[in-house]
């Protein structure tokens, strides 16, 4: 059965949105354990195109299909996992990029949407945090998809965020999203 084509976020209500959201049904790859088949033969470069055998899987629902099956393991690498095999899988930054943003509200009351390159949406929130990190080439922007997996905010969706919390004017800057505030300095370690 072919998947459904993502939805358009610009041109949803936050109720639609929400819908959607919940909608989203995903496979209970953290309840299988099969066992380590070997590699995969694939890789997430950093811009989020996904290859196999070196050249790119043009097919978007293949790749969405794909992003379904992913799972972040314990020690940190990560696995196509289906109920009867686990396969390796090559992620060069972070399995997703969340390439649209729908922000509504103001402060305290705003909800940060994103849409990753899959077609998911996820909400900026508790459950889903943003975090930023310094890079060779500046800021990196995260967003927490699911069970360790993080989404990179693509650069145009970041200087939207950075443009968003220097009018809300608080200090240090930063989001809200959720009832959850996101400062959008890098963490330091203390």
């Amino acid at each position: 059965m072919p998947m459904a084509p993502p939805p358009d976020l610009s041109s949803l209500s936050l109720a639609e949105i929400v819908r959607a959201m919940e909608a989203q049904k995903l496979p209970p790859v953290s309840q299988w354990n099969p066992t380590h088949c070997g590699d995969s033969e694939m890789r997430i470069a950093r811009d989020g195109t996904w290859y196999h055998q070196g050249s790119p899987i043009g097919r978007p629902a293949m790749v969405r299909l794909f992003s379904t099956i992913l799972r972040r393991e314990a020690d940190g690498r990560h696995v196509l996992v289906t109920p009867v095999e686990k396969l390796d899988i090559a992620v060069e930054d972070a399995p997703f990029v969340a390439v649209t943003l729908k922000a509504q509200g103001e402060g305290r009351d705003a909800r940060l949407t994103f849409q990753l390159n899959t077609g998911d949406l996820v909400a900026a929130g508790p459950a889903h945090g943003l975090r930023f990190a310094e890079g060779e080439d500046g800021p990196r922007p995260y967003l927490h998809v699911r069970d360790g997996l993080e989404a990179l905010i693509a650069r145009p969706v970041y200087y939207e965020l950075a443009e968003r919390a220097l009018a809300e004017g608080d200090t240090p800057p930063g989001l809200w999203s959720d009832g959850a505030f996101f400062p959008i300095a890098p963490a330091t370690d203390a």
